[in-house]
């Protein structure tokens, strides 16, 4: 899969596109090109290496046997490199030591379907194809494409949609063929990750793990193609939630992986903010300050939940820490009132009550719901008092509030020593299974001088909780399940009952490391980053939760989005908490919090963002941190 929002491009590893299933050249959505199959000397060519070479483009390399003699040996090299943005190269390269006279044949056709008909199995035939140009042209009452080759073939057929050239090869020589797929009215695409104004800084990763530079490396280019535009505001970019299936804005996850993306700058949150800031509801109605988002399956033991209510809340907690990364005071302020609202819209849902219950009203008070309100309120409130707005005292009190009674309600005695419940039901009774969605509890988020937020779990539930998370029953060995494995409704493969969700795996490492649990933390890293290289180091949103064994892989979810916004922004945050990274730009300071027992040995992280300045830093063997560059003036402390 190849991504450069708004354009995208779906191959098997024959390299040859058929037209079966998702195949095809895509851009916002609709198939501009379903079929591209070449055929050299009226032969196919034999595949024999398929692979990434970025984000945005796949390299596939096929052999053809011309020669009448009985020898293996091939005689040409097919090399096809596809582009997201539309365009396929195809390069013929002479193996012998003659001349070649070849004639070349590629074969297209297109439906100009919708990728949700395709996906569904609606997708309609091929349509006719008509000459146009130096290629060929399709339209429907959707609208139309077309295919340039450059150079012009030397003959196209439209009633067999084929192009064919007459292709002269010296010894050793290479002959280079350029087509391009359009939609009508669309120019070039200018996917915002490649440009030069890209909002997310170019970071490198060094050490003695050999998974720690192509981790971060991916996800930063799996990041960029994911960026979009606001149409109405170009300036402004947000993520989409990951390809095929999520092309476009899902705020939850663009806030959540823009949240983990800090560390590359705060260019992309303040544009997430902005942009979000323009959809909030403003209406003097009940969801007057919420911000809209889908209903989420939450799996067998709870109903769906609210998207639209993990925004709300995500909203100031990421404007919050984007100014102690280095939001300047002006940006912060113009996006404050916005955040006042979410805030606001908090404390008029909750009332007089001290859970808030998602979905509204009359839905369960969910656990990982409860910790997203917590770390609104007191990470809002801070901000509000940074800016002598009013709101911060009631906030405070109230996130006390909800920790006393928390800690009270939400835990489940057993033999076992405990564990947070998932949800509390509108009567009251306890929903008890153990799934990954604690892992939020210890998410608390940063203050001010670098300090954790306090959490909703006392010292003695933290540290059963990370108990919990770093046995069998939740780390797979690849990453945290979704769902314990001696919970009812436990399965691999189920979303929300037993798959490794990549995002909150790296919460849970991240949580873990913060809280001092580096065992557990280390575990889950590691196994992680097995998966990742499993994966060729770009991370599904999820993949099965079987446990690990030896010469085993991680099994692909056949849904799961790869890439996908939160799990590439979760190889940042991996890294960020792996040198325990915790900025204050409006105070000069940064304070350093390495994982003490170095998981991966040696690392080194430079060309990260805070205060708006470069920032490299380095963490030993020994656990011990060296700042190797850093804004004039800033302080670090330990």
């Amino acid at each position: 899969m190849c991504v450069a929002l708004p354009g995208l491009a779906i191959s098997t590893d024959q390299g040859q596109l058929t037209g079966q299933g998702l195949e095809g050249f895509y851009r916002a959505g609709r198939r501009v090109l379903s079929r591209c199959q070449v055929r050299v000397a009226g032969r196919g060519p034999l595949a024999v290496q398929a692979r990434t070479t970025g984000a945005d483009r796949a390299r596939f390399v096929a052999t053809v046997r011309v020669s009448p003699g009985p020898g293996p040996d091939p005689d040409v090299v097919v090399e096809r490199t596809r582009h997201a943005d539309g365009t396929e190269r195809i390069t013929l390269h002479s193996a012998v030591p003659r001349p070649l006279r070849l004639p070349v044949e590629v074969a297209l056709g297109t439906d100009l379907a919708d990728l949700g008909e395709i996906a569904s199995g609606r997708a309609g035939p091929e349509l006719p194809a008509s000459v146009h140009d130096s290629g060929l042209r399709w339209s429907s009452a959707v609208g139309g494409a077309s295919v340039t080759a450059d150079p012009p073939p030397s003959e196209a057929l439209a009633s067999a949609g084929l192009l064919r050239w007459e292709i002269q090869l010296p010894p050793g020589g290479t002959a280079v063929l350029e087509l391009r797929a359009r939609l009508d009215g669309a120019g070039p695409l200018r996917a915002v990750g490649r440009a030069s104004t890209s909002p997310l800084a170019s970071v490198r990763a060094t050490g003695d793990h050999p998974a720690v530079q192509p981790l971060l490396h991916t996800s930063i280019d799996d990041l960029r193609s994911l960026l979009l535009r606001d149409p109405a505001h170009p300036t402004d970019t947000h993520l989409a939630a990951g390809a095929p299936w999520r092309c476009g804005l899902a705020p939850a996850d663009a806030l959540a992986a823009a949240r983990m993306a800090l560390p590359l700058g705060t260019r992309l949150a303040a544009g997430t903010l902005r942009t979000l800031a323009r959809t909030q509801h403003r209406g003097e109605t009940t969801q007057s300050g919420m911000i809209f988002g889908p209903r989420r399956d939450a799996g067998p033991h709870l109903p769906a939940g609210c998207t639209g209510t993990e925004a709300t809340l995500l909203f100031p907690a990421l404007l919050a820490e984007a100014f102690r990364w280095g939001l300047s005071r002006q940006e912060t302020e113009d996006l404050l009132p916005a955040a006042e609202r979410c805030l606001g819209w908090l404390r008029k849902t909750v009332g007089e009550g001290t859970y808030l219950c998602d979905p509204q009203p009359g839905g369960p008070a969910r656990c990982e719901t409860q910790a997203h309100a917590h770390r609104a309120a007191v990470l809002g409130a801070e901000l509000l008092d940074a800016f002598d707005r009013p709101g911060g005292a009631a906030l405070r009190q109230w996130a006390h509030e909800l920790r006393t009674a928390f800690r009270a309600d939400f835990w489940v005695e057993d033999r076992g020593g405990g564990r947070p419940a998932a949800a509390r039901a509108p009567d009251g009774r306890l929903v008890p299974h153990l799934g990954a969605t604690a892992v939020h509890l210890l998410d608390t988020g940063l203050l001010g001088g670098g300090e954790q937020a306090p959490g909703l779990l006392d010292r003695v539930q933290t540290e059963q909780l990370a108990r919990l998370l770093g046995g069998p029953a939740m780390d797979s060995g690849w990453g945290l399940r979704g769902l314990g494995t001696k919970e009812a409704g436990h399965n691999p493969f189920g979303h929300r009952t037993g798959a490794v969700r990549v995002h909150e795996t790296a919460v849970a490492v991240a949580g873990l490391a913060a809280a001092g649990y580096e065992k557990e933390a280390g575990s889950l890293l590691r196994g992680l980053l097995a998966a990742a290289e499993a994966f060729g180091y770009r991370l599904p949103e999820m993949f099965a939760g079987e446990q690990r064994a030896e010469g085993s892989a991680p099994l692909p979810h056949p849904a799961a989005c790869r890439p996908a916004a939160t799990a590439a922004a979760a190889g940042v945050l991996l890294l960020r908490a792996l040198a325990g990274i915790r900025p204050d730009a409006p105070a000069g300071t940064v304070t350093l919090r390495p994982v003490r027992s170095a998981p991966l040995g040696e690392i080194g992280l430079t060309g990260l963002k805070v205060a708006g300045a470069p920032f490299a830093v380095r963490v030993s063997r020994l656990g011990l941190t060296m700042v190797e560059e850093a804004a004039e003036g800033l302080q670090l402390r330990s």
